[in-house]
C-alpha cells in the first residue's frame, strides 16, 4: 500500500508539475510566476480580498496615513473573510514611522478569562471526557498539527466556550490610530460598514471555506446561524452570493463614533457579559475593561547583511530568527533552491528550532524568557551541530541557550532605544506617500474561531485559547488572565538602516517557515518580491509544540507542493524523512518591498497566488 501512495504521489507531483508549465510562457521572470510585481511610487496596499485592497488604496488617495490604510482594510477583511479574522480576535502589527526611522510593534493579543481558574478550566475539560482533536482540521488544506490521541493529556476544545478570550482587534485599531492615524477612526471604518449594509460578492475559495461552519457550530449558543448563513438554516454564501452583516455594521458604526470604549467598557461589553452568564461562558464585563494592548520593540538578527525585525513572544515570530541564524551558516545558494540538500538543511533547523518553540515561548508577564540567548549567534552556532547531512532527526530536546551572551546580540535600528527582553488569519501590508509602512496580521485563530456569536453583535470569538498547555510545569499553561501562545506574526526587513520589506505569512505552525523560505528565496536564491510568493512551499509537521504534544516517532513529516521536484521528494526520503503531498496548507503571502529608481522611491507589492490576493498602488 505504501508503494502504491509514492507512486501516485509521484504521478501526482510529476503531472501537476507538467501541467504548470504548459500553461504560461512568460516573457520575463520565472516561468512559475503566476504575476508581475506591482509598481507604485505613491502608496499600496495588499491583502488577501481585491475589494479590501482597494478600500486601503482609496483611504490612502484620501489623504490617510498607512495605518488609516490598514485599518480600513482590515476591517473590510473582517466582513469579507470571516473565516479567517474579524473583530472578536487578535491582532500584531510592526509599523514603521519614517519621521522616526524607527519600528514599533503592538501586541493587540488578549487575554483568558480572570474568573476561569486553572483547576476549573481543568474540571470543565473532564467533563467532556474524551478530549477532542483539534489538530483533525476540518478546514482542508489548512495545516494543523496532528490530532491528539485518546491518551493524550487533556486539552482544550477549538469550540465553544472554553478557548475563548479577550478580543484584542479594536483596542489595538484604537492604539495605532492613536499614534499613527491622520483621518478619523469612522472614515476609516466607513467603508466596512457600507459593504455590511449593502452586501458583496463572495469570492469562491472564502465560499468553499465558508461552507464547514454550519457542521463544525451545530449545537452551540447564539447566533452563528442567524449571522453566517443566507437562509437561517445551513446555507452560507457561495460563489457570487451577495452577502451582508448587518449587525456587524451597527457594532463598527458605534466604534466609529464612539472609540474602543464602546467595546471594551459600553453597550457591546454588556450585550456580552449578559449573553456569557446566560449560557455558561466566562468572560465578564471586567474582562473587557481591564484589557490592554502592549507596545513593544521588534526584536532582529542579521541574516547575510539584512536586519530581519519580529516581535517578542507571546507569539512565535523569534523562531524565524532562530531558524535563519542556524541557516546563515549554510550556503543555501550553493547548494540550489529546491535541492534535497537546501530542504533537508532547512526542514532540520525548523525541528531544533520547534524544540525551543515547544519549551520557551510563552506569555512574558507569566514567565522568563531567554530572548537573547536563543537569538545569540553563538547559541545558533551550537544548535547548528544538531544537523546530520545524511539523516533526518526522529527527537530533538530543546536548548540551553546562554544567559548573559556577550556577542551578537540581536541588532538594533538607529534612533531605537534599548532592546525589550522579554491558525487561520490574514496577513496584509500598507504604505503611504511619507514612506511609512505596516505589517499587519489579524486572526480568529482556527478556522471562523470558537463557534460563539452574541446575537446582535456580527462577529465570531477566536478560539485563540486552544494554544495554553494544561500541563502545569510548562510555561504555557492556563492560567486566568494570561496570554496564550500566539502564532500570529507580522514581519519587517531593514537593509543598511533603511527600510527593505513589509511581509508576512499567514497560517499556524507555517508561519515562522512561511517567512524563512520567502525570505531566502530573495536573499539567497534571487526571486523578485513576487515570485518569492509564487515559489512552491514545504511545511513540517507533527513536531514539539507548546501545547504539550511531542515530536512523532518518524520525526514529524513534510508536506510539499507540486512544485518541489519528485528528485527532491526520493532524495528527502532516502535521508528518513516522511513526504507527503499537500495542497492549500501553505499560509498566504503579502509584500511590500521598498526600491530606488533615480533617487525616487518606488513601492514593489506582492501578493498570495493561492488565495484571492491583490497588491495595488497608486
Amino acid at each position: 500500500m505504501r508503494g502504491i501512495q509514492r507512486l501516485i504521489f509521484a504521478l501526482v507531483t510529476v503531472g501537476s508539475a507538467l501541467s504548470l508549465d504548459a500553461q504560461i510562457d512568460r516573457i520575463t521572470g520565472k516561468n512559475f510566476a503566476t504575476r508581475s510585481e506591482v509598481l507604485a511610487t505613491h502608496g499600496m496596499v495588499c491583502t488577501s480580498v481585491p475589494a479590501a485592497t482597494e478600500v486601503g488604496v482609496e483611504i490612502l488617495k484620501r489623504g490617510g496615513s498607512a495605518v488609516d490604510a490598514a485599518i480600513a482594510a482590515n476591517a473590510t477583511l473582517g466582513l469579507m473573510e470571516p473565516v479567517s479574522n474579524g473583530i472578536g480576535g487578535d491582532l500584531f502589527a510592526i509599523v514603521y514611522s519614517a519621521k522616526e526611522n524607527k519600528l514599533y510593534g503592538i501586541n493587540g493579543s488578549g487575554r483568558s478569562p480572570l474568573g476561569l481558574s486553572y483547576d476549573q478550566m481543568k474540571a470543565e475539560l473532564e467533563k467532556l471526557q474524551k478530549p477532542p482533536s483539534p489538530q483533525s482540521s476540518p478546514w482542508p488544506g489548512r495545516g494543523g498539527r496532528e490530532a491528539p490521541g485518546e491518551d493524550r493529556a487533556l486539552k482544550i476544545p477549538p469550540a465553544g466556550m472554553l478557548p475563548i478570550s479577550v478580543p484584542g482587534c479594536v483596542d489595538a485599531w484604537a492604539e495605532l490610530h492613536k499614534k499613527f492615524g491622520k483621518l478619523k477612526l469612522s472614515d476609516d471604518l466607513g467603508p466596512a460598514i457600507r459593504y455590511a449594509e449593502e452586501g458583496f460578492p463572495v469570492t469562491d475559495l472564502i465560499a468553499y471555506y465558508w461552507s464547514f461552519g454550519p457542521r463544525l457550530y451545530k449545537g452551540l449558543p447564539g447566533a452563528f446561524v442567524a449571522t453566517y448563513t443566507l437562509d437561517g438554516k445551513e446555507r452560507t454564501p457561495g460563489k457570487g452570493d451577495i452577502f451582508k452583516n448587518p449587525d456587524l455594521a451597527r457594532t463598527l458604526r458605534s466604534i466609529g463614533e464612539k472609540g474602543r470604549d464602546a467595546f471594551y467598557k459600553g453597550e457591546i461589553a454588556d450585550k456580552i457579559d449578559a449573553f456569557m452568564r446566560a449560557n455558561g461562558g466566562f468572560l465578564r464585563k471586567t474582562d473587557f475593561e481591564k484589557h490592554t494592548s502592549t507596545w513593544l520593540e521588534p526584536v532582529s538578527v542579521n541574516y547575510r547583511g539584512y536586519d530581519i525585525f519580529e516581535l517578542p513572544p507571546n507569539g512565535q515570530g523569534i523562531a524565524t530568527l532562530q531558524i535563519l541564524n542556524i541557516l546563515e551558516g549554510f550556503d543555501l545558494r550553493a547548494m540550489g533552491r529546491n535541492s534535497p540538500e537546501t530542504l533537508h538543511t532547512m526542514i532540520e533547523a525548523k525541528k531544533i528550532v520547534w524544540a525551543d518553540r515547544a519549551k520557551f515561548y510563552a506569555d512574558p508577564a507569566f514567565t522568563k524568557i531567554p530572548i537573547a540567548g536563543l537569538l545569540s549567534k553563538g547559541y545558533a552556532a551550537e544548535r547548528r551541530k544538531l544537523i546530520d547531512p545524511n539523516r533526518a532527526a526522529k527527537t530533538v530536546e530543546a536548548g540551553v541557550p546562554p544567559a548573559n551572551p556577550t556577542t551578537s546580540q540581536p541588532t538594533r535600528l538607529p534612533l531605537q532605544t534599548r532592546l525589550l527582553d522579554q491558525g487561520d488569519t490574514i496577513y496584509m501590508c500598507t504604505a503611504d506617500d511619507e514612506g511609512n509602512m505596516v505589517s499587519l496580521i489579524q486572526s480568529n485563530y482556527r478556522g471562523m474561531g470558537s463557534g460563539i456569536v452574541v446575537p446582535g453583535l456580527g462577529f465570531m470569538f477566536q478560539d485563540r485559547g486552544e494554544l495554553f498547555s494544561i500541563d502545569p510545569q510548562h510555561a504555557n499553561v492556563y492560567a486566568p488572565g494570561k496570554r496564550p501562545f500566539h502564532t500570529i506574526i507580522p514581519g519587517f526587513v531593514m537593509k543598511d538602516g533603511k527600510p527593505w520589506e513589509a511581509f508576512g505569512v499567514m497560517g499556524g505552525g507555517m508561519q515562522p517557515q512561511g517567512h524563512v523560505q520567502v525570505l531566502t528565496n530573495q536573499i539567497d536564491f534571487g526571486l523578485n518580491v513576487q515570485e518569492a510568493g509564487d515559489a512552491s512551499r514545504w511545511q513540517h509537521e507533527g513536531d514539539n509544540e507548546p501545547t504539550g504534544e511531542k515530536m512523532n516517532a518518524s520525526g514529524g513529516y513534510v508536506e510539499v507542493e507540486s512544485g518541489i521536484p519528485y528528485e527532491t521528494v526520493r532524495e528527502l526520503r532516502k535521508k528518513g524523512h516522511d513526504v507527503r503531498f499537500d495542497v492549500g496548507g501553505y499560509g498566504g503571502y503579502q509584500a511590500i518591498k521598498v526600491e530606488m529608481h533615480d533617487g525616487r522611491r518606488v513601492y514593489v507589492g506582492a501578493s498570495e497566488s493561492r488565495k484571492d490576493g491583490m497588491a495595488a498602488g497608486y
